[in-house]
């Protein structure tokens, strides 16, 4: 069962996913990564788990990856396995995102083929990576205190966690491309009116809306539910999704070790506006 910053519960037939790494505003190294992955994979394939909650906590859903691990280039532990003995670390950062991407990536594929509802519950922010896991979701519910950033592309970025995938499906394609390239913030309400999310309920009573939302979701007729599931990602093209996740992780994995990103990340970790270049 993972542990650390992933934690695994049971609620009779539904299982909790809760990521809680406040510290880090519940953002992702690759150790928080892969354990997402080992919980979202046992939850999908436990056969008594019938409604899954993917959750935060302390007011933050998930922040995507960490950049302040990403700039730190990790550890030899995680990375070191990945260059032979005594290589100097590559240029740029693209290394860092991969392995964490690998581990979010294939929990996301999972989460989709599961035969069985997988629910975001969303209070606070889902930023980049958490804006992604969140949209690949089949059910999304928010707080009012909820908040969703695209964001990749405050650090030059080109999007992953299937976020290019699952916005013009969700949006329209005009509607995706206003909120890559003018990336607002948008509330709940706001993430209501889109079609991003199902329902906002008051923060105060979230939990337990949710909750109840999930028991009886639990309480029905699950087999159906799953082939349902299956036959609107097929006519949602969802088949295609592990081959656009490759292609997400090899684009931001290339932009990650370009200079706009450098230029990025040393803009956000000095609170100042990026000056990019443009050229990747």
């Amino acid at each position: 069962m993972p542990t650390g910053h992933i934690r695994v519960e049971r609620d009779g037939p539904v299982g909790l996913l809760t990521i809680d790494r406040p510290e880090r505003f519940n953002s992702m190294d690759v150790e928080t990564a892969r354990d997402f992955r080992k919980a979202g994979l046992q939850l999908a394939r436990d056969r008594d788990v019938r409604c899954v909650i993917v959750r935060g906590t302390n007011g933050i859903f998930c922040s995507g990856a960490d950049l302040k691990y990403i700039r730190a280039r990790g550890s030899q532990e995680d990375f070191g396995y990945l260059r032979p003995d005594g290589a100097a670390a590559p240029p740029g950062f693209g290394e860092g995102f991969k392995e964490i991407l690998e581990y979010l990536h294939s929990a996301i594929s999972e989460i989709k083929r599961a035969p069985k509802p997988f629910i975001a519950a969303v209070d606070g922010v889902a930023a980049a990576g958490g804006f992604g896991i969140a949209m690949a979701c089949d059910l999304v519910f928010a707080s009012d205190d909820a908040t969703f950033e695209w964001a990749y592309h405050k650090t030059g970025l080109t999007g992953a966690e299937s976020s290019t995938f699952f916005l013009p499906r969700l949006l329209g394609l005009r509607t995706a491309m206003g909120l890559v390239f003018l990336n607002p913030r948008l509330t709940a309400a706001k993430a209501l009116d889109l079609g991003l999310v199902n329902d906002v309920f008051p923060a105060g009573e979230f939990g337990a809306r949710v909750r109840d939302i999930a028991q009886r979701i639990a309480a029905g007729p699950t087999g159906s539910y799953a082939v349902a599931k299956s036959l609107i990602n097929q006519a949602a093209g969802v088949d295609q999704l592990d081959y656009h996740l490759d292609e997400e992780l090899r684009h931001l994995a290339r932009s990650a070790d370009g200079r706009d990103f450098a230029e990025g990340l040393d803009a956000f970790f000095a609170k100042r506006p990026a000056s990019f270049g443009g050229g990747g």
